[in-house]
């Protein structure tokens, strides 16, 4: 064993650490949004609050990939991606003072890892097993084709799901939806997949790491 993989191998595993990472950022996002936000939607405050509540957002997410890396010995793919696009498109957000730019930035992740794990479906290749390393251990070649084509498509559908809501929704029930909504569907689509991946060989003390680590945008 490289002494990287026994590094790895040491660090704690902790399913609260892994939500606290997923979603801590969009969390604060929220909260810095509503403490903000002008009671009377008066458009010059609303912009103080998207701007301070998207920097708040990318300082949130830049430290949940440290400790990601601290605390857990390892940063999937997948949150050096979410990472890295949380700051672009939160950059041009700050940078136009256009919320749009926040807002889109799910439907950019969305279809980032809905089209990959789709592509690599079809040419049998499971995607997701790169993207989230080693989260599922034991589970056969079989059960991770499954969950890259199903995780594919339910990704694709929280991209329609979010343009939705952006264009129909005020900013601030767009991301109490972001907290409240998304969230709660992904657990359920997570765990509707623990007989299938069971069956598939995934170990049993890996049970706990499937519920607290799915995939995130």
């Amino acid at each position: 064993m490289s002494e990287t993989a026994a590094a790895t191998a040491s660090k704690p595993k902790s399913g609260l650490l892994n939500l606290l990472v997923d979603y801590g950022p969009i969390a604060v996002f929220f909260l810095v949004y509503r403490f903000y936000a002008p009671k009377d939607h008066a458009s010059l405050g609303e912009v103080t609050a998207v701007i301070r509540a998207t920097a708040s957002f990318m300082g949130a997410a830049v430290v949940a990939l440290a400790v990601s890396k601290w605390k857990l010995g390892r940063v999937s793919p997948m949150l050096w991606l979410s990472t890295a696009l949380i700051v672009v498109f939160g950059g041009l957000t700050i940078i136009f003072q256009d919320r749009t730019w926040i807002q889109i930035k799910p439907t950019a992740i969305y279809l980032l890892f809905g089209i990959s794990l789709l592509v690599g479906w079809r040419r049998g290749v499971p995607l997701l097993r790169t993207l989230l390393q080693a989260a599922f251990e034991g589970l056969d070649d079989a059960g991770w084709m499954k969950l890259s084509r199903n995780w594919g498509w339910f990704f694709l559908f929280l991209a329609a799901l979010n343009e939705v809501l952006r264009h129909t929704l005020q900013f601030g029930d767009w991301i109490a939806a972001k907290l409240w909504l998304f969230l709660p569907l992904t657990f359920l689509f997570t765990f509707a997949h623990i007989p299938m991946l069971l069956r598939h060989g995934l170990a049993q003390e890996a049970e706990g790491e499937v519920l607290s680590d799915p995939p995130h945008e």
